[in-house]
């Protein structure tokens, strides 16, 4: 037992304990959380590039468990409490399989400017799910930003796909779905255990459906390794899947779910920056209208009290 606490203790000290960060640097943390996804769809582009969609999803999963077993083991960090894998499932289901399968899918498809903006609802479906969830009761100046910013993102949406719903979209809304529950989760968790832990664990737990999901879909998909393609995997998996996860969940732990996920309001407008730079698409000439609103409305979200 006391090697045990001793270990505890040398993970809280390498991570930090989430009880002690402070509003301002959860806030940094969710926010750095926010620029590592913004990076996720033009990663998966480039990702997809070389690998099958299978095999990326898959591929991804595996090798940012191996990051996060190396450092639980490292650390020599206990097993979760029973009462926690449940919650854990839940962010394996969304975070770690569901939302990297629906959204890679949806790319094969769909740009990632499109992408990022139908995604770009996240914060208001994670506020919802967080009330239902946790029973959070934010103030209605807070819920009255977050509709206006949601609803900034739609009418972008439906003015640059011509009002039409795709195939791509349908897999966009179900990954909103499934992210939020993982976030929720994931936040509620990362309020008594470091956030690396909790996507750490997830990680771990969804092995032994990634493994022999990686092993056939490399046996049946073309590869083909190229700058882009290695650069996009290696990114999703430890940028997106792992590293991000951990600031974010910190994030949300210090300054709370609803108003950490409105700060991914900014992520469809700088994932629309990457993907003009990084991709060369053609930026919309909305985007700046939708840029200032959605800049307003987390302004607004920041300083309204729950």
């Amino acid at each position: 037992m006391r090697a045990q606490s001793s270990a505890t203790g040398t993970a809280a000290i390498a991570v930090g304990d989430p009880a002690k960060v402070s509003t301002a640097a959860g806030t940094l943390q969710a926010a750095l959380g926010v620029v590592a996804f913004s990076l996720t769809f033009p990663a998966t582009a480039w990702g997809l590039e070389g690998f099958g969609t299978w095999s990326l999803v898959a591929v991804r999963s595996v090798l940012a468990a191996a990051i996060a077993g190396s450092c639980l083991l490292g650390l020599r960090v206990p097993l979760p409490e029973r009462r926690h894998w449940a919650g854990l499932a839940v962010v394996g289901a969304g975070v770690v399989l569901g939302f990297p399968l629906l959204t890679t899918l949806a790319l094969r498809t769909s740009t990632t400017a499109h992408a990022a903006v139908v995604v770009g609802l996240l914060p208001l479906t994670t506020a919802l799910l967080s009330a239902l969830r946790m029973g959070t009761r934010p103030s209605r100046t807070f819920w009255v930003a977050a509709l206006v910013g949601a609803a900034a993102v739609v009418a972008f949406t439906v003015q640059q796909s011509g009002g039409a719903l795709t195939a791509a979209d349908a897999y966009l809304f179900a990954a909103l779905l499934v992210c939020a529950a993982g976030y929720t989760e994931g936040g509620r968790l990362a309020r008594v255990m470091p956030g690396w832990q909790v996507i750490g664990w997830a990680l771990v737990l969804c092995l032994p459906l990634t493994v022999p999901a990686a092993a056939v879909a490399l046996s049946l998909e073309p590869v083909e390794l190229t700058a882009h393609s290695v650069t996009g995997l290696l990114w999703v998996a430890v940028g997106s899947q792992f590293l991000g996860l951990v600031v974010w969940y910190r994030g949300m732990a210090a300054i709370g779910i609803p108003k950490a996920s409105q700060l991914q309001l900014a992520q469809p407008l700088l994932t629309l920056v990457w993907s003009v730079l990084l991709l060369g698409e053609h930026l919309p000439v909305a985007a700046p209208v939708t840029a200032v609103a959605v800049l307003v409305c987390i302004a607004v979200t920041q300083r309204a009290r729950g």
